[in-house]
């Protein structure tokens, strides 16, 4: 009987960690959402995580209001999915706010004017939240 409950425990444990565990092929696809600010000039974003792309999705089909705005840290480098702008969002800082502090909020143009002084006194931490910013269309991924 022993015996039995070993391996019955052997199998379950190993169904348990088959089943339980995240594999990469199992992973949500990133998604990529273009925004805009009070500019009307456009940017696409890269969001990784599933929950925020269910939010973003949320605010697109008017499903919620809240945070509206994008908010994380920028890296400063082109993005094959965002090429007409010298930085984008790191896909894994990117979040949403409803209200944040002025040191963080630049309209996009600024931005790539002054990105080799993002970082220091302007966008401390290379943080970068468009006060005005909101998603318009979710775009397919390059």
């Amino acid at each position: 009987m022993r015996r039995l409950l070993t391996r019955f425990g052997g199998l379950a444990a190993a169904a348990m960690l088959t089943v339980g565990l995240a594999h990469p092929s199992q992973a949500a696809d990133p998604a990529y959402f273009e925004f805009t600010d009070a500019t009307r000039q456009t940017a696409v974003v890269r969001i990784d995580d599933p929950a925020k792309i269910a939010h973003a999705r949320q605010l697109l089909s008017g499903g919620t209001t809240d945070r509206p705005h994008l908010f994380g840290r920028i890296v400063k480098r082109e993005a094959p999915y965002n090429p007409r702008w010298s930085f984008h969002y790191d896909p894994s800082t990117v979040d949403f706010f409803d209200v944040a502090i002025e040191v963080c909020d630049a309209p996009l143009p600024y931005v790539e004017d002054h990105l080799d002084e993002a970082g220091g006194a302007f966008l401390p931490g290379l943080f970068w939240c468009p006060w005005t910013s909101r998603l318009t269309r979710e775009v397919p991924a390059p």
